[in-house]
């Protein structure tokens, strides 16, 4: 299989990758695909059907009952579109948790690679060059200091809701799923050797863009 035209952007949460893997994805023509909006359906899901996370058996039976398609950029759960509700800081940390079960990460996991085998994919999230793609021979991580990324996270909860939300609570909890990510049992966050680093902290969306075609393997 070649693995060049499969891009995958790893990185914490307020890094820029899904913002930067979808302009690049249109840039280059190629598909794009959000795994952690594959993760924020399911906790939508579990929270709709006010199933218990914590259980392997109540998650085993959602992910059996689910469907989850991408249309036009648009996150639809069994006929629905959730692209909007699945957005919400609530759904961002209710997915965290979903993310750290072994059981959905399996579940989930046929489906990702599915939808990147045919190539000339995009696809981000936290394990996408180590878990999903391991293979691929363009492998990104993105990041950015823990303020910077509350910062970005801040703005945009606000420009969505129509209440203040304290900084302080966005940054403890971008703190909190940090720990989450790279220390939970199944394919943790983690930035390995041949992934090409990138800190986005004083770069604009286009420097990152072209940065990250400068380095790309052809």
């Amino acid at each position: 299989m070649v693995t060049k035209d499969i891009i995958t952007i790893d990185g914490p949460s307020g890094a820029g990758k899904s913002t930067i893997a979808k302009m690049l994805a249109r840039k280059l023509g190629y598909k794009y695909l959000d795994t952690g909006a594959l993760y924020r359906a399911v906790a939508w899901k579990a929270k709709e059907e006010k199933a218990d996370i914590e259980s392997e058996e109540s998650l085993k039976k959602l992910l059996k009952n689910i469907v989850i398609t991408f249309e036009n950029e648009k996150v639809i759960v069994n006929g629905i579109d959730v692209s909007s509700d699945i957005r919400t800081g609530e759904i961002g940390e209710l997915s965290s948790r979903v993310s750290a079960m072994p059981v959905v990460r399996e579940g989930l996991f046929s489906i990702q690679r599915e939808m990147g085998l045919n190539g000339k994919v995009v696809i981000e999230g936290r394990d996408t060059g180590t878990t999903i793609f391991p293979e691929s021979e363009n492998k990104f991580f993105l990041d950015a200091g823990l303020e910077e990324r509350a910062k970005r996270r801040h703005k945009e909860l606000m420009d969505k809701a129509q209440t203040e939300i304290a900084l302080k609570a966005v940054t403890d909890d971008i703190a909190k799923r940090d720990t989450r990510d790279s220390t939970r049992e199944s394919s943790p966050l983690k930035r390995t050797e041949d992934m090409f680093y990138i800190d986005t902290s004083k770069l604009t969306i286009e420097q990152v863009i072209e940065e990250i075609i400068k380095n790309l393997k052809s």
